[in-house]
């Protein structure tokens, strides 16, 4: 599927913020920034298959947006004569996936991350508004993701912008 905004720039998100494109250079970031994800629901999570993950999934084409504070964009410190991007406090990583009942390819969120001192500012929101214009301007009918039952202020986020369960992931330990 094209690229709907193939170029690394950055736009206003919300007061404050700004959303800049990544790119697959930030692989080791995205990594990192999944690996935050999970830690946040299990301390004692791992998190070694997660690079192989992005090895996986991440393609040029599917979109990768990192939010970073605007007050710290401006104020970018300079190394070695060369400016130096601030550390993101957000990210958004979108991919595809296939509808099992219809067959049909939609955007899927594969990780929205936003740092927890950075949270219930609305960049969250803002970034699944920013998924859902990109799955439109693509020709997506639907957009789906993945929540953990026990991530509650993620389920309360989704249900709150018109999320509903579709179907239930079940497992048992052996």
């Amino acid at each position: 599927m094209p690229d709907v905004d193939p170029e690394p720039r950055d736009i206003p998100l919300i007061p404050g913020y700004r959303l800049r494109r990544g790119s697959s250079l930030d692989r080791a970031l995205l990594v990192k920034f999944m690996q935050r994800t999970y830690r946040e629901l299990d301390p004692q999570h791992s998190g070694d298959h997660l690079a192989r993950t992005v090895e996986q999934y991440f393609l040029p084409e599917l979109p990768l947006w990192w939010v970073e504070p605007e007050a710290i964009a401006d104020a970018t410190s300079r190394l070695g004569g060369e400016k130096q991007r601030p550390s993101p406090v957000g990210c958004l990583w979108l991919g595809n996936s296939i509808d099992q009942m219809t067959g049909k390819c939609h955007a899927h969120v594969f990780l929205l991350y936003v740092h927890p001192d950075h949270r219930r500012r609305g960049i969250g929101s803002a970034l699944m508004q920013q998924a859902e214009a990109w799955a439109k301007a693509r020709g997506d009918s639907q957009i789906g993701l993945h929540v953990f039952c026990r991530n509650q202020p993620a389920v309360n986020l989704y249900q709150k912008l018109g999320y509903q369960p579709q179907s239930v992931w079940m497992v048992k330990q052996l």
